[in-house]
């Protein structure tokens, strides 16, 4: 029809309805063909400003949505120009805008203009009626990268405002209240939000951070579960950001199962495609997990290259958490060579040198209690030792701290 009356804003429309449609279907490559020929026209200056405005957005969240990363930087960048270019352009629409620049301006490392853009879209949006329902997201946004920073008040009451204002929370709230050690929360946050989603793509978002929770918590059965769906995601939705957190959910998991040899490939693959999106601060944490991979197949030289470059990227960034993570990690010294220890082995046995009770242990690692139990004597098995007095020492003679 839109062809037929020479009505470019319906044909406009047409193949982006279109477009989206066959993306939810699951054909990814002809629905993003579509919704670059809508932006053909939006572009070219052809359609009203109504439809222009409808269309940049909706492209830009699809492309969200799809984890299209590079789309969403070519379409927000495009944005940003039309509106600098129209002087009435403020209030809603334009606070709406600040949110997409500001997730992308997180993701590419620039974490200080990403808090002035999601704050200035907090600001413009709070106080716009029907237009609050976005408000939402901004304060989500805010949340993230205050929690990234190490920033806990501040991301926890960014979080309470997104939820007052009708956003889901997860999966950045459940992985706050773990940095916190509230495990218990964490946990039966993530899976509430798994439980009632059942959108693929939405499940893509909450599933890393499931695993990561899962893993943290010693559960690594669910863990396995969470990777292998999200690895099923990725097979209908093809897009290198889905690839790249799919390869870490896989890597991490293979470490757990102490499967370093499977999980480098995967880690590599997962730095890889973070680095090649511009993604700085993933693909750092990703990088960690290599340097873990090497240092469990003895390669201490590259563990520490590995450590030491993901390091140098979190203090750049201002991330205060990855950063003493890392650190704690760079001090380790390899003694699985010796004692065939776990990783998890040697966090245990290094608390134990502390002077730490099982109780205590097991609140600061997100484990039971019996699973501590079943460390400990592993561990003094292992050594040959009959007491946590025995282990401590060799922890010490060993330069476990």
């Amino acid at each position: 029809m839109g062809n037929r009356c020479g009505n470019r804003d319906l044909v406009t429309i047409a193949a982006h309805i279109q477009g989206r449609a066959r993306i939810r279907e699951g054909r990814v490559r002809e629905g993003l063909a579509l919704l670059d020929e809508a932006m053909v026209g939006v572009t070219a200056g052809e359609t009203s400003f109504g439809v222009t405005c409808w269309i940049y957005c909706s492209v830009i969240d699809a492309c969200h949505e799809l984890h299209e990363l590079h789309r969403a930087r070519e379409w927000t960048l495009a944005l940003n120009a039309w509106c600098d270019a129209q002087p009435q352009f403020s209030g809603a629409f334009s606070g709406v805008c600040r949110i997409h620049r500001a997730e992308l301006l997180q993701l590419g490392g620039a974490w200080a203009d990403a808090v002035r853009e999601a704050r200035l879209a907090c600001e413009q949006l709070t106080p716009q009626g029907f237009a609050e329902m976005m408000a939402g997201p901004a304060f989500y946004r805010l949340g993230e990268i205050h929690r990234l920073r190490g920033e806990s008040a501040s991301a926890e009451e960014a979080f309470r405002l997104a939820s007052e204002y009708g956003w889901e929370t997860q999966p950045g709230l459940a992985l706050l209240w773990l940095a916190q050690r509230k495990v218990d929360a964490s946990v039966a946050a993530i899976r509430r939000a798994l439980a009632e989603t059942t959108d693929r793509l939405v499940r893509s978002r909450l599933l890393p951070a499931y695993v990561e929770i899962m893993l943290a918590t010693d559960d690594a059965a669910a863990a396995r579960k969470g990777a292998r769906e999200l690895a099923e995601i990725v097979e209908v939705y093809d897009t290198a950001a889905l690839h790249a957190w799919s390869a870490h959910a896989r890597g991490a998991v293979h470490l757990a199962d102490a499967n370093p040899e499977a999980a480098l490939p995967a880690l590599r693959h997962a730095w890889r495609l973070w680095r090649d999106l511009d993604a700085p601060y993933e693909a750092a944490r990703a990088r960690v997990l290599v340097g873990v991979a090497c240092r469990a197949l003895h390669d201490e030289d590259t563990a520490a290259m590995e450590l030491d470059a993901a390091r140098q990227v979190f203090a750049r960034l201002g991330a205060t958490p990855d950063l003493t993570r890392t650190d704690t990690l760079i001090r380790k010294r390899r003694v699985g060579d010796v004692a065939g220890l776990s990783p998890r082995e040697i966090e245990v046995i290094r608390l134990v040198a502390a002077g730490k009770t099982n109780q205590a242990i097991a609140t600061e690692l997100f484990l039971s209690e019996k699973t501590v139990e079943r460390h400990v004597s592993n561990i003094l098995a292992k050594l040959g030792v009959g007491s946590r007095t025995a282990a401590a020492a060799y922890a010490f003679d060993h330069g476990i701290r």
